[in-house]
Formats: C-alpha cells, structure tokens, sequence
C-alpha cells in the first residue's frame, strides 16, 4: 500500500528518500566569532550546491562576480548589508535574495552578525584538455 493509496508505507522499490540535513536552531549555540561554512549539502547524485555560512559581527565576503551560477541567498540569523553597483542593500533575519549571475556584490555582517544559507546548480566537474587533435576531455 502506497501513501497514494492512502496508506502510509513507501513502495518497496523506492529511490532518493527526502531527509532533514540540518537543524538552523544549532547556529545559536556556536561560537559568535566562528566564520566560514558551518554545513555543506555533499549528498552523491546532487543537482544543487548549498551551504550555511557564518559570518561574525563585521566581517565580510570581498567584493567579487559569479559569472555563471545564479545563487539564492537566505538570511537565516542576524542582519547584514549587500553591497550591490546600485548601492548598499539591508538584509534581515528571514529575507531571501536572488544573486543573478554576472552580478558583482559583496555581503557585509551586521552587530549581530549572520549565518546565511546559499544554494545554485551544481558546478560542472572541471574539464582537462588535452593540447593534442583528437584526444579526449577527461572530467573530474
């Protein structure tokens, strides 16, 4: 009996189950100067890159251009800035904000500072070419 069926057993044949990754509610007990990636989604098979980020009260993420991926960004404690070419934009608990692609930005943490969640297609593996005519890309 399937859950279409109105039963609550999965099929026996079942693929990739949907599971919780990771708690938000751990952030608060982390170290308030810790900064960098806190969770990574690694799972094999993956279609999205995502990871829950930490930045201190102040600290920032340089100015820079993500020429290929478009990114969501959500703001899952504190405050901070982004720094955009249309000028500074402010960022709360909660707001979830579209990164386009080709857009030059930065991200500047508030008083309290931020822990943000970012998820974008998966980078392709990098390609290694070959100088010779003929020979075949290896993908890694």
């Amino acid at each position: 009996m399937t859950v279409e069926d109105g039963g609550s057993s999965p099929p026996a044949d079942r693929g990739p189950v949907p599971r919780v990754l990771f708690g938000t509610g751990t952030l608060k007990a982390l170290d308030p100067e810790r900064a960098g990636a806190v969770w990574r989604l690694a799972e094999a098979g993956r279609q999205l890159d995502a990871n829950v980020v930490r930045l201190p009260p102040g600290r920032r993420v340089e100015t820079h251009t993500e020429p290929d991926l478009d990114v969501l960004l959500l703001v899952v404690t504190g405050d901070a800035t982004l720094v955009t070419a249309d000028g500074p934009v402010p960022l709360d608990e909660g707001d979830l904000t579209w990164l386009p692609h080709g857009s030059t930005r930065a991200l500047v943490a508030g008083d309290r500072g931020m822990s943000y969640l970012t998820v974008h297609r998966r980078r392709p593996g990098m390609r290694i070419r070959s100088a010779s005519p003929g020979a075949r890309d290896a993908e890694h």
